[in-house]
C-alpha cells in the first residue's frame, strides 16, 4: 500500500513498535497526494550524460514497517533528468544520496531547495528486520562503499 498525504502526516513523529517516520526539515509544500518531494541540499550543474551525486536536504528515518521508492519529479523528467537511487529500505536513517543523470540536450542547473525527487512511501507487510547497512546515518552525498 502506498501512503496518502493524510497517512504520511499522521505517521510523522508517531512512535509505534516499528519506530517513527521522520522527515526533517519538513515542509508542508513538499507533501503531495501520495508522496513527499525531496529537495536538493546544494546548487549543482548537471552536465550532459554524466551521473552527479547529490543529497537530499531532508534527513529521513523510516520505521521497520515502511520502505520508499524514489522517482524523478515530472518537471525534471521532462528536462531529461533521471534519478538512479531508487529504493530506501525499512529502518534507513540519514540523508539520501541521489544519482542525477542529465539526459537532456544541454547542461542543467539545479538550485538548493529545488524539489527534484518524489519519495513514495510504502507499507511493508509482515515487516522483517530493519536496515543496518553501511549507508546508515549517511550525511552528504555518499559514493559507493
Amino acid at each position: 500500500m502506498i501512503l496518502s498525504s493524510q497517512e504520511i502526516k499522521r505517521r510523522l513523529g508517531e512512535r509505534s513498535q516499528d519506530g517513527a517516520l521522520v522527515i526533517r526539515p519538513y515542509a508542508p509544500e513538499c507533501l503531495q497526494p501520495a508522496s513527499y518531494d525531496l529537495r536538493i541540499a546544494e546548487d549543482l550543474e548537471l552536465l550532459q550524460g554524466i551521473c552527479t551525486l547529490a543529497h537530499s536536504l531532508e534527513q529521513v528515518e523510516l520505521p521497520a514497517d515502511l520502505a520508499a521508492t524514489l522517482r524523478t519529479r515530472s518537471s525534471f523528467g521532462r528536462r531529461g533528468v533521471l534519478v538512479t537511487a531508487g529504493f530506501v529500505d525499512p529502518g534507513f536513517r540519514g540523508q539520501l544520496t541521489l544519482g542525477l543523470i542529465n539526459m537532456g540536450p544541454t547542461p542543467l542547473t539545479v538550485r538548493k531547495y529545488d524539489r527534484v525527487v518524489q519519495m513514495i512511501i510504502h507499507e511493508v507487510a509482515g515487516a522483517g528486520h530493519a536496515y543496518e547497512g553501511r549507508y546508515q546515518d549517511s550525511t552528504g552525498a555518499v559514493g559507493a562503499r
